[in-house]
C-alpha cells in the first residue's frame, strides 16, 4: 500500500514538475517536502508527462492542417505549445548548460554561470539551432512523431536520475532526484517507450516507421546519455538545468532521425 501510494504520488509529481499542470497530494504539496522515494517514482514516470506535452503539440499540428496553415507555421505553433506547457524550463536549462559548459570553465565557475538569469552567446546559439531543427523536422513528419520525441526526451530524464548518478549541488531539483531511479525501473520504462514508438510508427506509416521510430528513440536516448556523462564529468553531477537540456537534446535527435527519408 505504501509503495503503491508513493507510485501514485510520483506520477502526480512527474506531471507537476515537468508540465505547467499542478497536481497536489498530501505528500507532494510542496516540492521541498517531497521525499526521495516519491521523487524516484516521479522520474520513473517522467515519460508519461511527455505524452501530455507531445499530445498537445500533435493536436496543434492536426488543427493547423485542418485550418489550412502551412506545415512551417503549424510546426512553429507546435513547438511554441510545448514551450508553454513546460514553462520554457527545459529550453532555459539547455541554454544555461550550453553557457556553463561552452567556455571550458571549471565546475564551480560553470555552475555559477548556470545559475545566472541571463543567457550568453553559447546559450543563444544553442537555443536558436535547436528550435530551428525541431521546427524544420516537424514539417516533414506525421503529427504523432512529436509525441515519440517528447516521451523520449523525458525518458532521458529517467535514465539521468538512475541510481549511481550524483547531484552537482547539495540542493535544488538535481539533489532531490539524482540517484533515485533503480536501473530496472529505467529499463522497464525504456521497453514501454520502444514498444509504444513501434506501435505508433506502424499505425501511421507501416513497417518502415515501426522500425525507424524506435531507432530514433534509441538514438535520442544514446545522445542524451552521452551528454549526461559529459555533464557529470564537467560539473560533478546533474542539476535541474542538465535534466532540462537532456529533454530538449533527446527530443531533437528523435525528430532529426525520424525525418530521415
Amino acid at each position: 500500500m505504501i509503495a503503491s501510494g508513493r507510485a501514485g504520488d510520483g506520477l502526480r509529481l512527474a506531471v507537476t514538475l515537468l508540465t505547467v499542470i499542478t497536481v497536489r497530494t498530501e505528500r507532494t504539496d510542496r516540492v521541498d517536502h517531497v521525499d526521495r522515494a516519491s521523487a524516484g517514482w516521479a522520474m520513473t514516470f517522467a515519460p508519461l508527462a511527455g505524452v501530455i506535452v507531445g499530445g498537445a503539440a500533435a493536436l496543434v499540428l492536426y488543427a493547423g492542417d485542418l485550418a489550412g496553415f502551412g506545415s512551417l507555421l503549424s510546426a512553429g505553433l507546435a513547438v511554441a505549445v510545448m514551450a508553454v506547457l513546460t514553462r520554457g524550463l527545459h529550453l532555459d536549462g539547455l541554454a544555461d548548460v550550453a553557457d556553463g559548459l561552452g567556455g571550458g570553465r571549471r565546475a564551480a565557475e560553470a555552475l555559477a554561470i548556470m545559475k545566472k538569469s541571463d543567457i550568453g552567446p553559447f546559450g543563444v546559439i544553442t537555443l536558436a539551432l535547436t528550435l530551428l531543427i525541431q521546427v524544420a523536422a516537424l514539417t516533414e513528419l506525421p503529427a504523432v512523431a512529436v509525441i515519440v520525441a517528447a516521451v523520449t526526451g523525458r525518458l532521458a530524464v529517467t535514465w539521468a536520475c538512475r541510481v549511481g548518478v550524483p547531484a552537482a549541488r547539495p540542493d535544488g531539483l538535481g539533489a532531490l532526484v539524482a540517484g533515485t531511479v533503480p536501473a530496472a525501473h529505467a529499463a522497464y520504462a525504456t521497453g514501454a517507450v520502444v514498444i509504444a514508438s513501434a506501435g505508433a510508427g506502424l499505425a501511421v506509416g507501416g513497417v518502415r516507421l515501426a522500425v525507424l521510430w524506435p531507432v530514433a528513440a534509441g538514438a535520442g536516448l544514446v545522445v542524451a546519455m552521452a551528454a549526461r556523462r559529459v555533464a557529470v564529468r564537467r560539473l560533478g553531477g546533474i542539476t535541474g538545468d542538465v535534466l532540462g537540456a537532456l529533454v530538449e537534446l533527446a527530443a531533437t535527435v528523435v525528430l532529426l532521425v525520424a525525418a530521415v527519408r
